[in-house]
């Protein structure tokens, strides 16, 4: 299985791209997960640049409107998705400064809140990046979750 991210304008700050470097780094070792830059723009353009791109995928969109879901549930997600023959690859979406339109929401299999705040994209997308993470950490019985 393979993971996409797709995120809306590319890393300005610092620490944040080298917490995704670092991320994506160890996650070589347990995922296929690839980050994708979109041009920024306001949500309707973005929106139709992501689901033109995800097109065909298993979609998740990142949104503080979505449902949490505990590491433990994050896990048992991933083992899912990876027994479903239907999944090859999960499309996760962080839209624009302003959100995802209605009609990329209702695209989506699963709206995903990493946070009820609204989180600026780069620490979203670490946090996202160390969710899964640490979802394969644990999947392999290794200690970095604890």
């Amino acid at each position: 299985m393979t993971w996409k991210i797709y995120a809306a304008g590319k890393p300005a700050l610092a620490y944040a791209k080298t917490g995704i470097a670092e991320y994506l780094k160890r996650l070589q070792r347990g995922a296929k997960v690839e980050v994708i830059y979109l041009k920024a723009g306001d949500s309707e353009s973005v929106s139709k640049d992501l689901l033109a791109r995800s097109e065909g995928t298993f979609r998740i969109a990142l949104d503080e409107r979505g449902k949490a879901w505990t590491t433990d549930q994050l896990v048992q997600k991933v083992n899912g998705w990876e027994m479903d023959p239907g999944i090859k690859t999960i499309s996760l979406l962080i839209g624009a400064s302003d959100g995802h339109t209605p009609a990329l929401r209702d695209s989506c299999r699963a709206i995903w809140a990493l946070s009820p705040l609204t989180l600026q994209h780069e620490l979203a997308l670490v946090v996202l990046l160390e969710q899964i993470y640490r979802a394969y950490t644990i999947k392999r019985g290794e200690p970095y979750h604890r």
